[in-house]
This record gives C-alpha cells, structure tokens and sequence, in this order.
C-alpha cells in the first residue's frame, strides 16, 4: 500500500473536517486537538489536516505513506544514490502517531516525507526538531512547534 499524503494548514479544523467529510464521504481516521487525518480510499490519498490560524489554505507539506520500515530505508537508500539530501527520523513521534520517515526537499522547497506509522500516541510530537506546522498544544513544541521551519516537518 502506498498513498499520497497533503498536509494542509487550516483556520478552522472543525469547519475543515465537517468540509472534507463531506467531500469525501467519511469521517476522519483520526482526530485530535487541533489535528485530523482522513484515509481516503479513492482516490488513495491521506489528508492531514493541521489548525494554525492565519495559514489556512495553504499546503503544510506532502508525502507518500509507504507500508514498511523496510520501504523507507529502501527510499533512504535510493534518494541519497540520487543524490538528494535526506533528512531522516526514524521511531520520530509527531502528529500522534510513531513514524519512520526520510524528508528531501523539492526545487521549489517544497517539504517532502516518504513514512510509515509504526503506532498510535497519545501525544502530538515529542521529538527533539520543529517542524512545519504549529502546535496544537504546548506539549508537541518539541516536534512540531515552528510553523516556520518546514526543513523538520512532521506528520
């Protein structure tokens, strides 16, 4: 299984959900302060939804979800024979869940991230980078806190 992830900041994350739960016709797979994610099936896509206010509209960043640890060692592997700088995170917590994840970044410094969720948490992000989007809470600063440094972004 692989599929693509949009992460999109938005103003309003319960107007956000009730919009794309419409669109799409189903609820989201996880929701949580200031954060959803829905599992789309078709077309295969998962859509992050991350409240930070005055950002709405705008991509927080993308991704491709893989099925394995292994796939993204492999994606490790490949990117850096490309060679594209990788920034990797492997057992990283962020966006409630336990990821392993490489991030490169796009010409247009577009934020990328090739993961697969290992677990659930019950916390945002504790590890020790920022990231692309803001916090809900306090508590994720460590992973997630900078809405400006998109370079460690989490999700």
């Amino acid at each position: 299984m692989s599929r693509l992830q949009l992460a999109l900041n938005v103003d309003d994350l319960d107007s956000a959900v009730m919009f794309y739960s419409a669109l799409f016709g189903i609820a989201p797979a996880k929701r949580k302060p200031g954060y959803a994610n829905f599992a789309v099936t078709e077309p295969p896509l998962k859509l992050v939804l991350l409240e930070n206010p005055g950002r709405g509209g705008t991509i927080n960043h993308l991704g491709v979800e893989v099925e394995s640890s292994e796939r993204v060692h492999a994606e490790i592997a490949r990117l850096s024979e490309e060679g594209l700088i990788t920034d990797e995170e492997i057992g990283a917590t962020c966006c409630y869940a336990t990821q392993d994840k490489v991030w490169v970044t796009g010409p247009g410094d577009e934020k990328w991230e090739i993961y697969t969720v290992l677990a659930d948490s019950d916390t945002f992000g504790t590890g020790p980078k920022s990231s692309a989007h803001a916090a809900p809470t306090d508590e994720a600063k460590g992973c997630c806190g900078d809405a400006r440094d998109i370079a460690n972004a989490c999700c």
